[in-house]
């Protein structure tokens, strides 16, 4: 096919979305499963007969999947545009403030991404009703993953911080030296002589430092949410201390709202562009024990700013003596999109680099307090 015949059909094929026509014939070569997908999401929203026949009608679970299908197929830029519309021509605000509507709808993952995309958009009565919605995700997430967040990062901290040399009489593990003593019985006095002390060193306000680094832009959305929820979860545990921000171009610090995971996923703004080395540089601006410190970033590594300075802080950040784990994403469906050459570089600078999921996150801060090898666990969960 002639450059001439390609650029034709492209422009025939931006007009049709654009006008919403589909193509005469059926599935002709340049109008795609995704131009249709594109369509669908369009006509819903701008064709006026469509709307007089009701548009997305009364069932939530269509206007969840319709409000993740336009993110998924336009740029965040083009969603904000039609959110905003849907709101006004759709009456979504109305329907998000009926009883109905949160008595029958199925929460979800990206029906929460899309209401905290929204955000911006919401008068403050709409903007109650979605923090209802926005909570309950957040309780059955909590349910479900809380108690084993904690006993990870709980007992890992506990056998990280195990030392044969404890120095005051109150931190010996009076248990543990008493069983890795006993050949040394003496019967003639009828008790033990412990050749090794077991025991804890002396307890500081925290014995690890952790930083949530996050992209919040578009295509994190499922990412921030499950951040936000571990990064509250592992506020409240007293023996590490946890800190979160949020990037696109601009930094947002959420540390002050970790009580609450609620606030902190209202305190994000989806979309935008990415600026990681600016995150970074920021984030070692609050490490003050590097050595005790693990680093989270969570990002797709689509470097909007200079990749030169991202490798640049990040090499600075390794060399003070961070632990720095990079996660491509944190959800359950994988890194569907990612810099495979950043994240390459990250690898070859010994830097864990992989798409987790939520069930595996507690393993793996267990492992990262430890200092074991990550990549070696990783290579586990991949067999099973």
């Amino acid at each position: 096919m002639s450059q001439t015949n390609q650029n034709t059909q492209e422009q025939e094929r931006r007009w049709r979305l654009i006008l919403g026509q589909r193509p005469e014939q059926s599935s002709p070569e340049y109008w795609s499963s995704d131009d249709e997908n594109m369509f669908q999401c369009l006509d819903v929203l701008y064709n006026t007969q469509q709307q007089q026949r009701g548009g997305l009608g009364r069932s939530s679970p269509r206007i969840a999947k319709w409000l993740g299908d336009i993110r998924q197929y336009f740029p965040s830029s083009v969603v904000q545009i039609i959110q905003k519309d849907a709101l006004e021509r759709l009456n979504l605000q109305q329907m998000l403030l009926e009883p109905e509507l949160l008595e029958n709808i199925e929460v979800d993952i990206h029906l929460v991404s899309t209401l905290i995309g929204l955000n911006h958009l919401m008068p403050d009565q709409t903007k109650e009703t979605a923090r209802i919605v926005v909570r309950k995700l957040v309780e059955e997430i909590e349910r479900r993953l809380k108690q084993s967040l904690e006993q990870a990062i709980q007992g890992s901290v506990n056998r990280s911080a195990h030392t044969r040399r404890p120095k005051r009489i109150q931190d010996i593990n009076w248990h543990r030296t008493i069983q890795a003593n006993l050949k040394h019985w003496q019967e003639e006095y009828k008790t033990i002589i412990p050749e090794q002390l077991h025991g804890h060193p002396r307890q500081r306000s925290s014995l690890k430092d952790i930083v949530l680094c996050v992209d919040q832009s578009g295509s994190m959305a499922p990412s921030v949410v499950y951040s936000s929820i571990f990064a509250a979860v592992m506020a409240s545990i007293r023996a590490v201390t946890t800190q979160m921000v949020v990037f696109d171009t601009q930094i947002v610090d959420l540390t002050p709202l970790l009580e609450d995971p609620v606030d902190v996923l209202f305190g994000t703004q989806l979309g935008g562009g990415t600026d990681i080395a600016k995150a970074i540089k920021y984030c070692r601006t609050k490490i003050t024990r590097p050595e005790e410190t693990i680093f989270v970033l969570v990002t797709d590594l689509c470097e909007g700013g200079s990749e030169q300075q991202l490798f640049k802080q990040v090499a600075e950040m390794l060399n003070s003596g961070v632990q720095i784990v990079t996660l491509l994403a944190l959800s359950d469906e994988g890194a569907p999109y990612y810099d495979r050459e950043n994240a390459q570089k990250f690898a070859a600078l010994g830097i864990p680099t992989f798409a987790c999921t939520p069930d595996q996150f507690p393993e793996l801060m267990a492992k990262a307090i430890e200092k074991q090898d990550i990549n070696a666990w990783y290579a586990t969960q991949q067999q099973k």
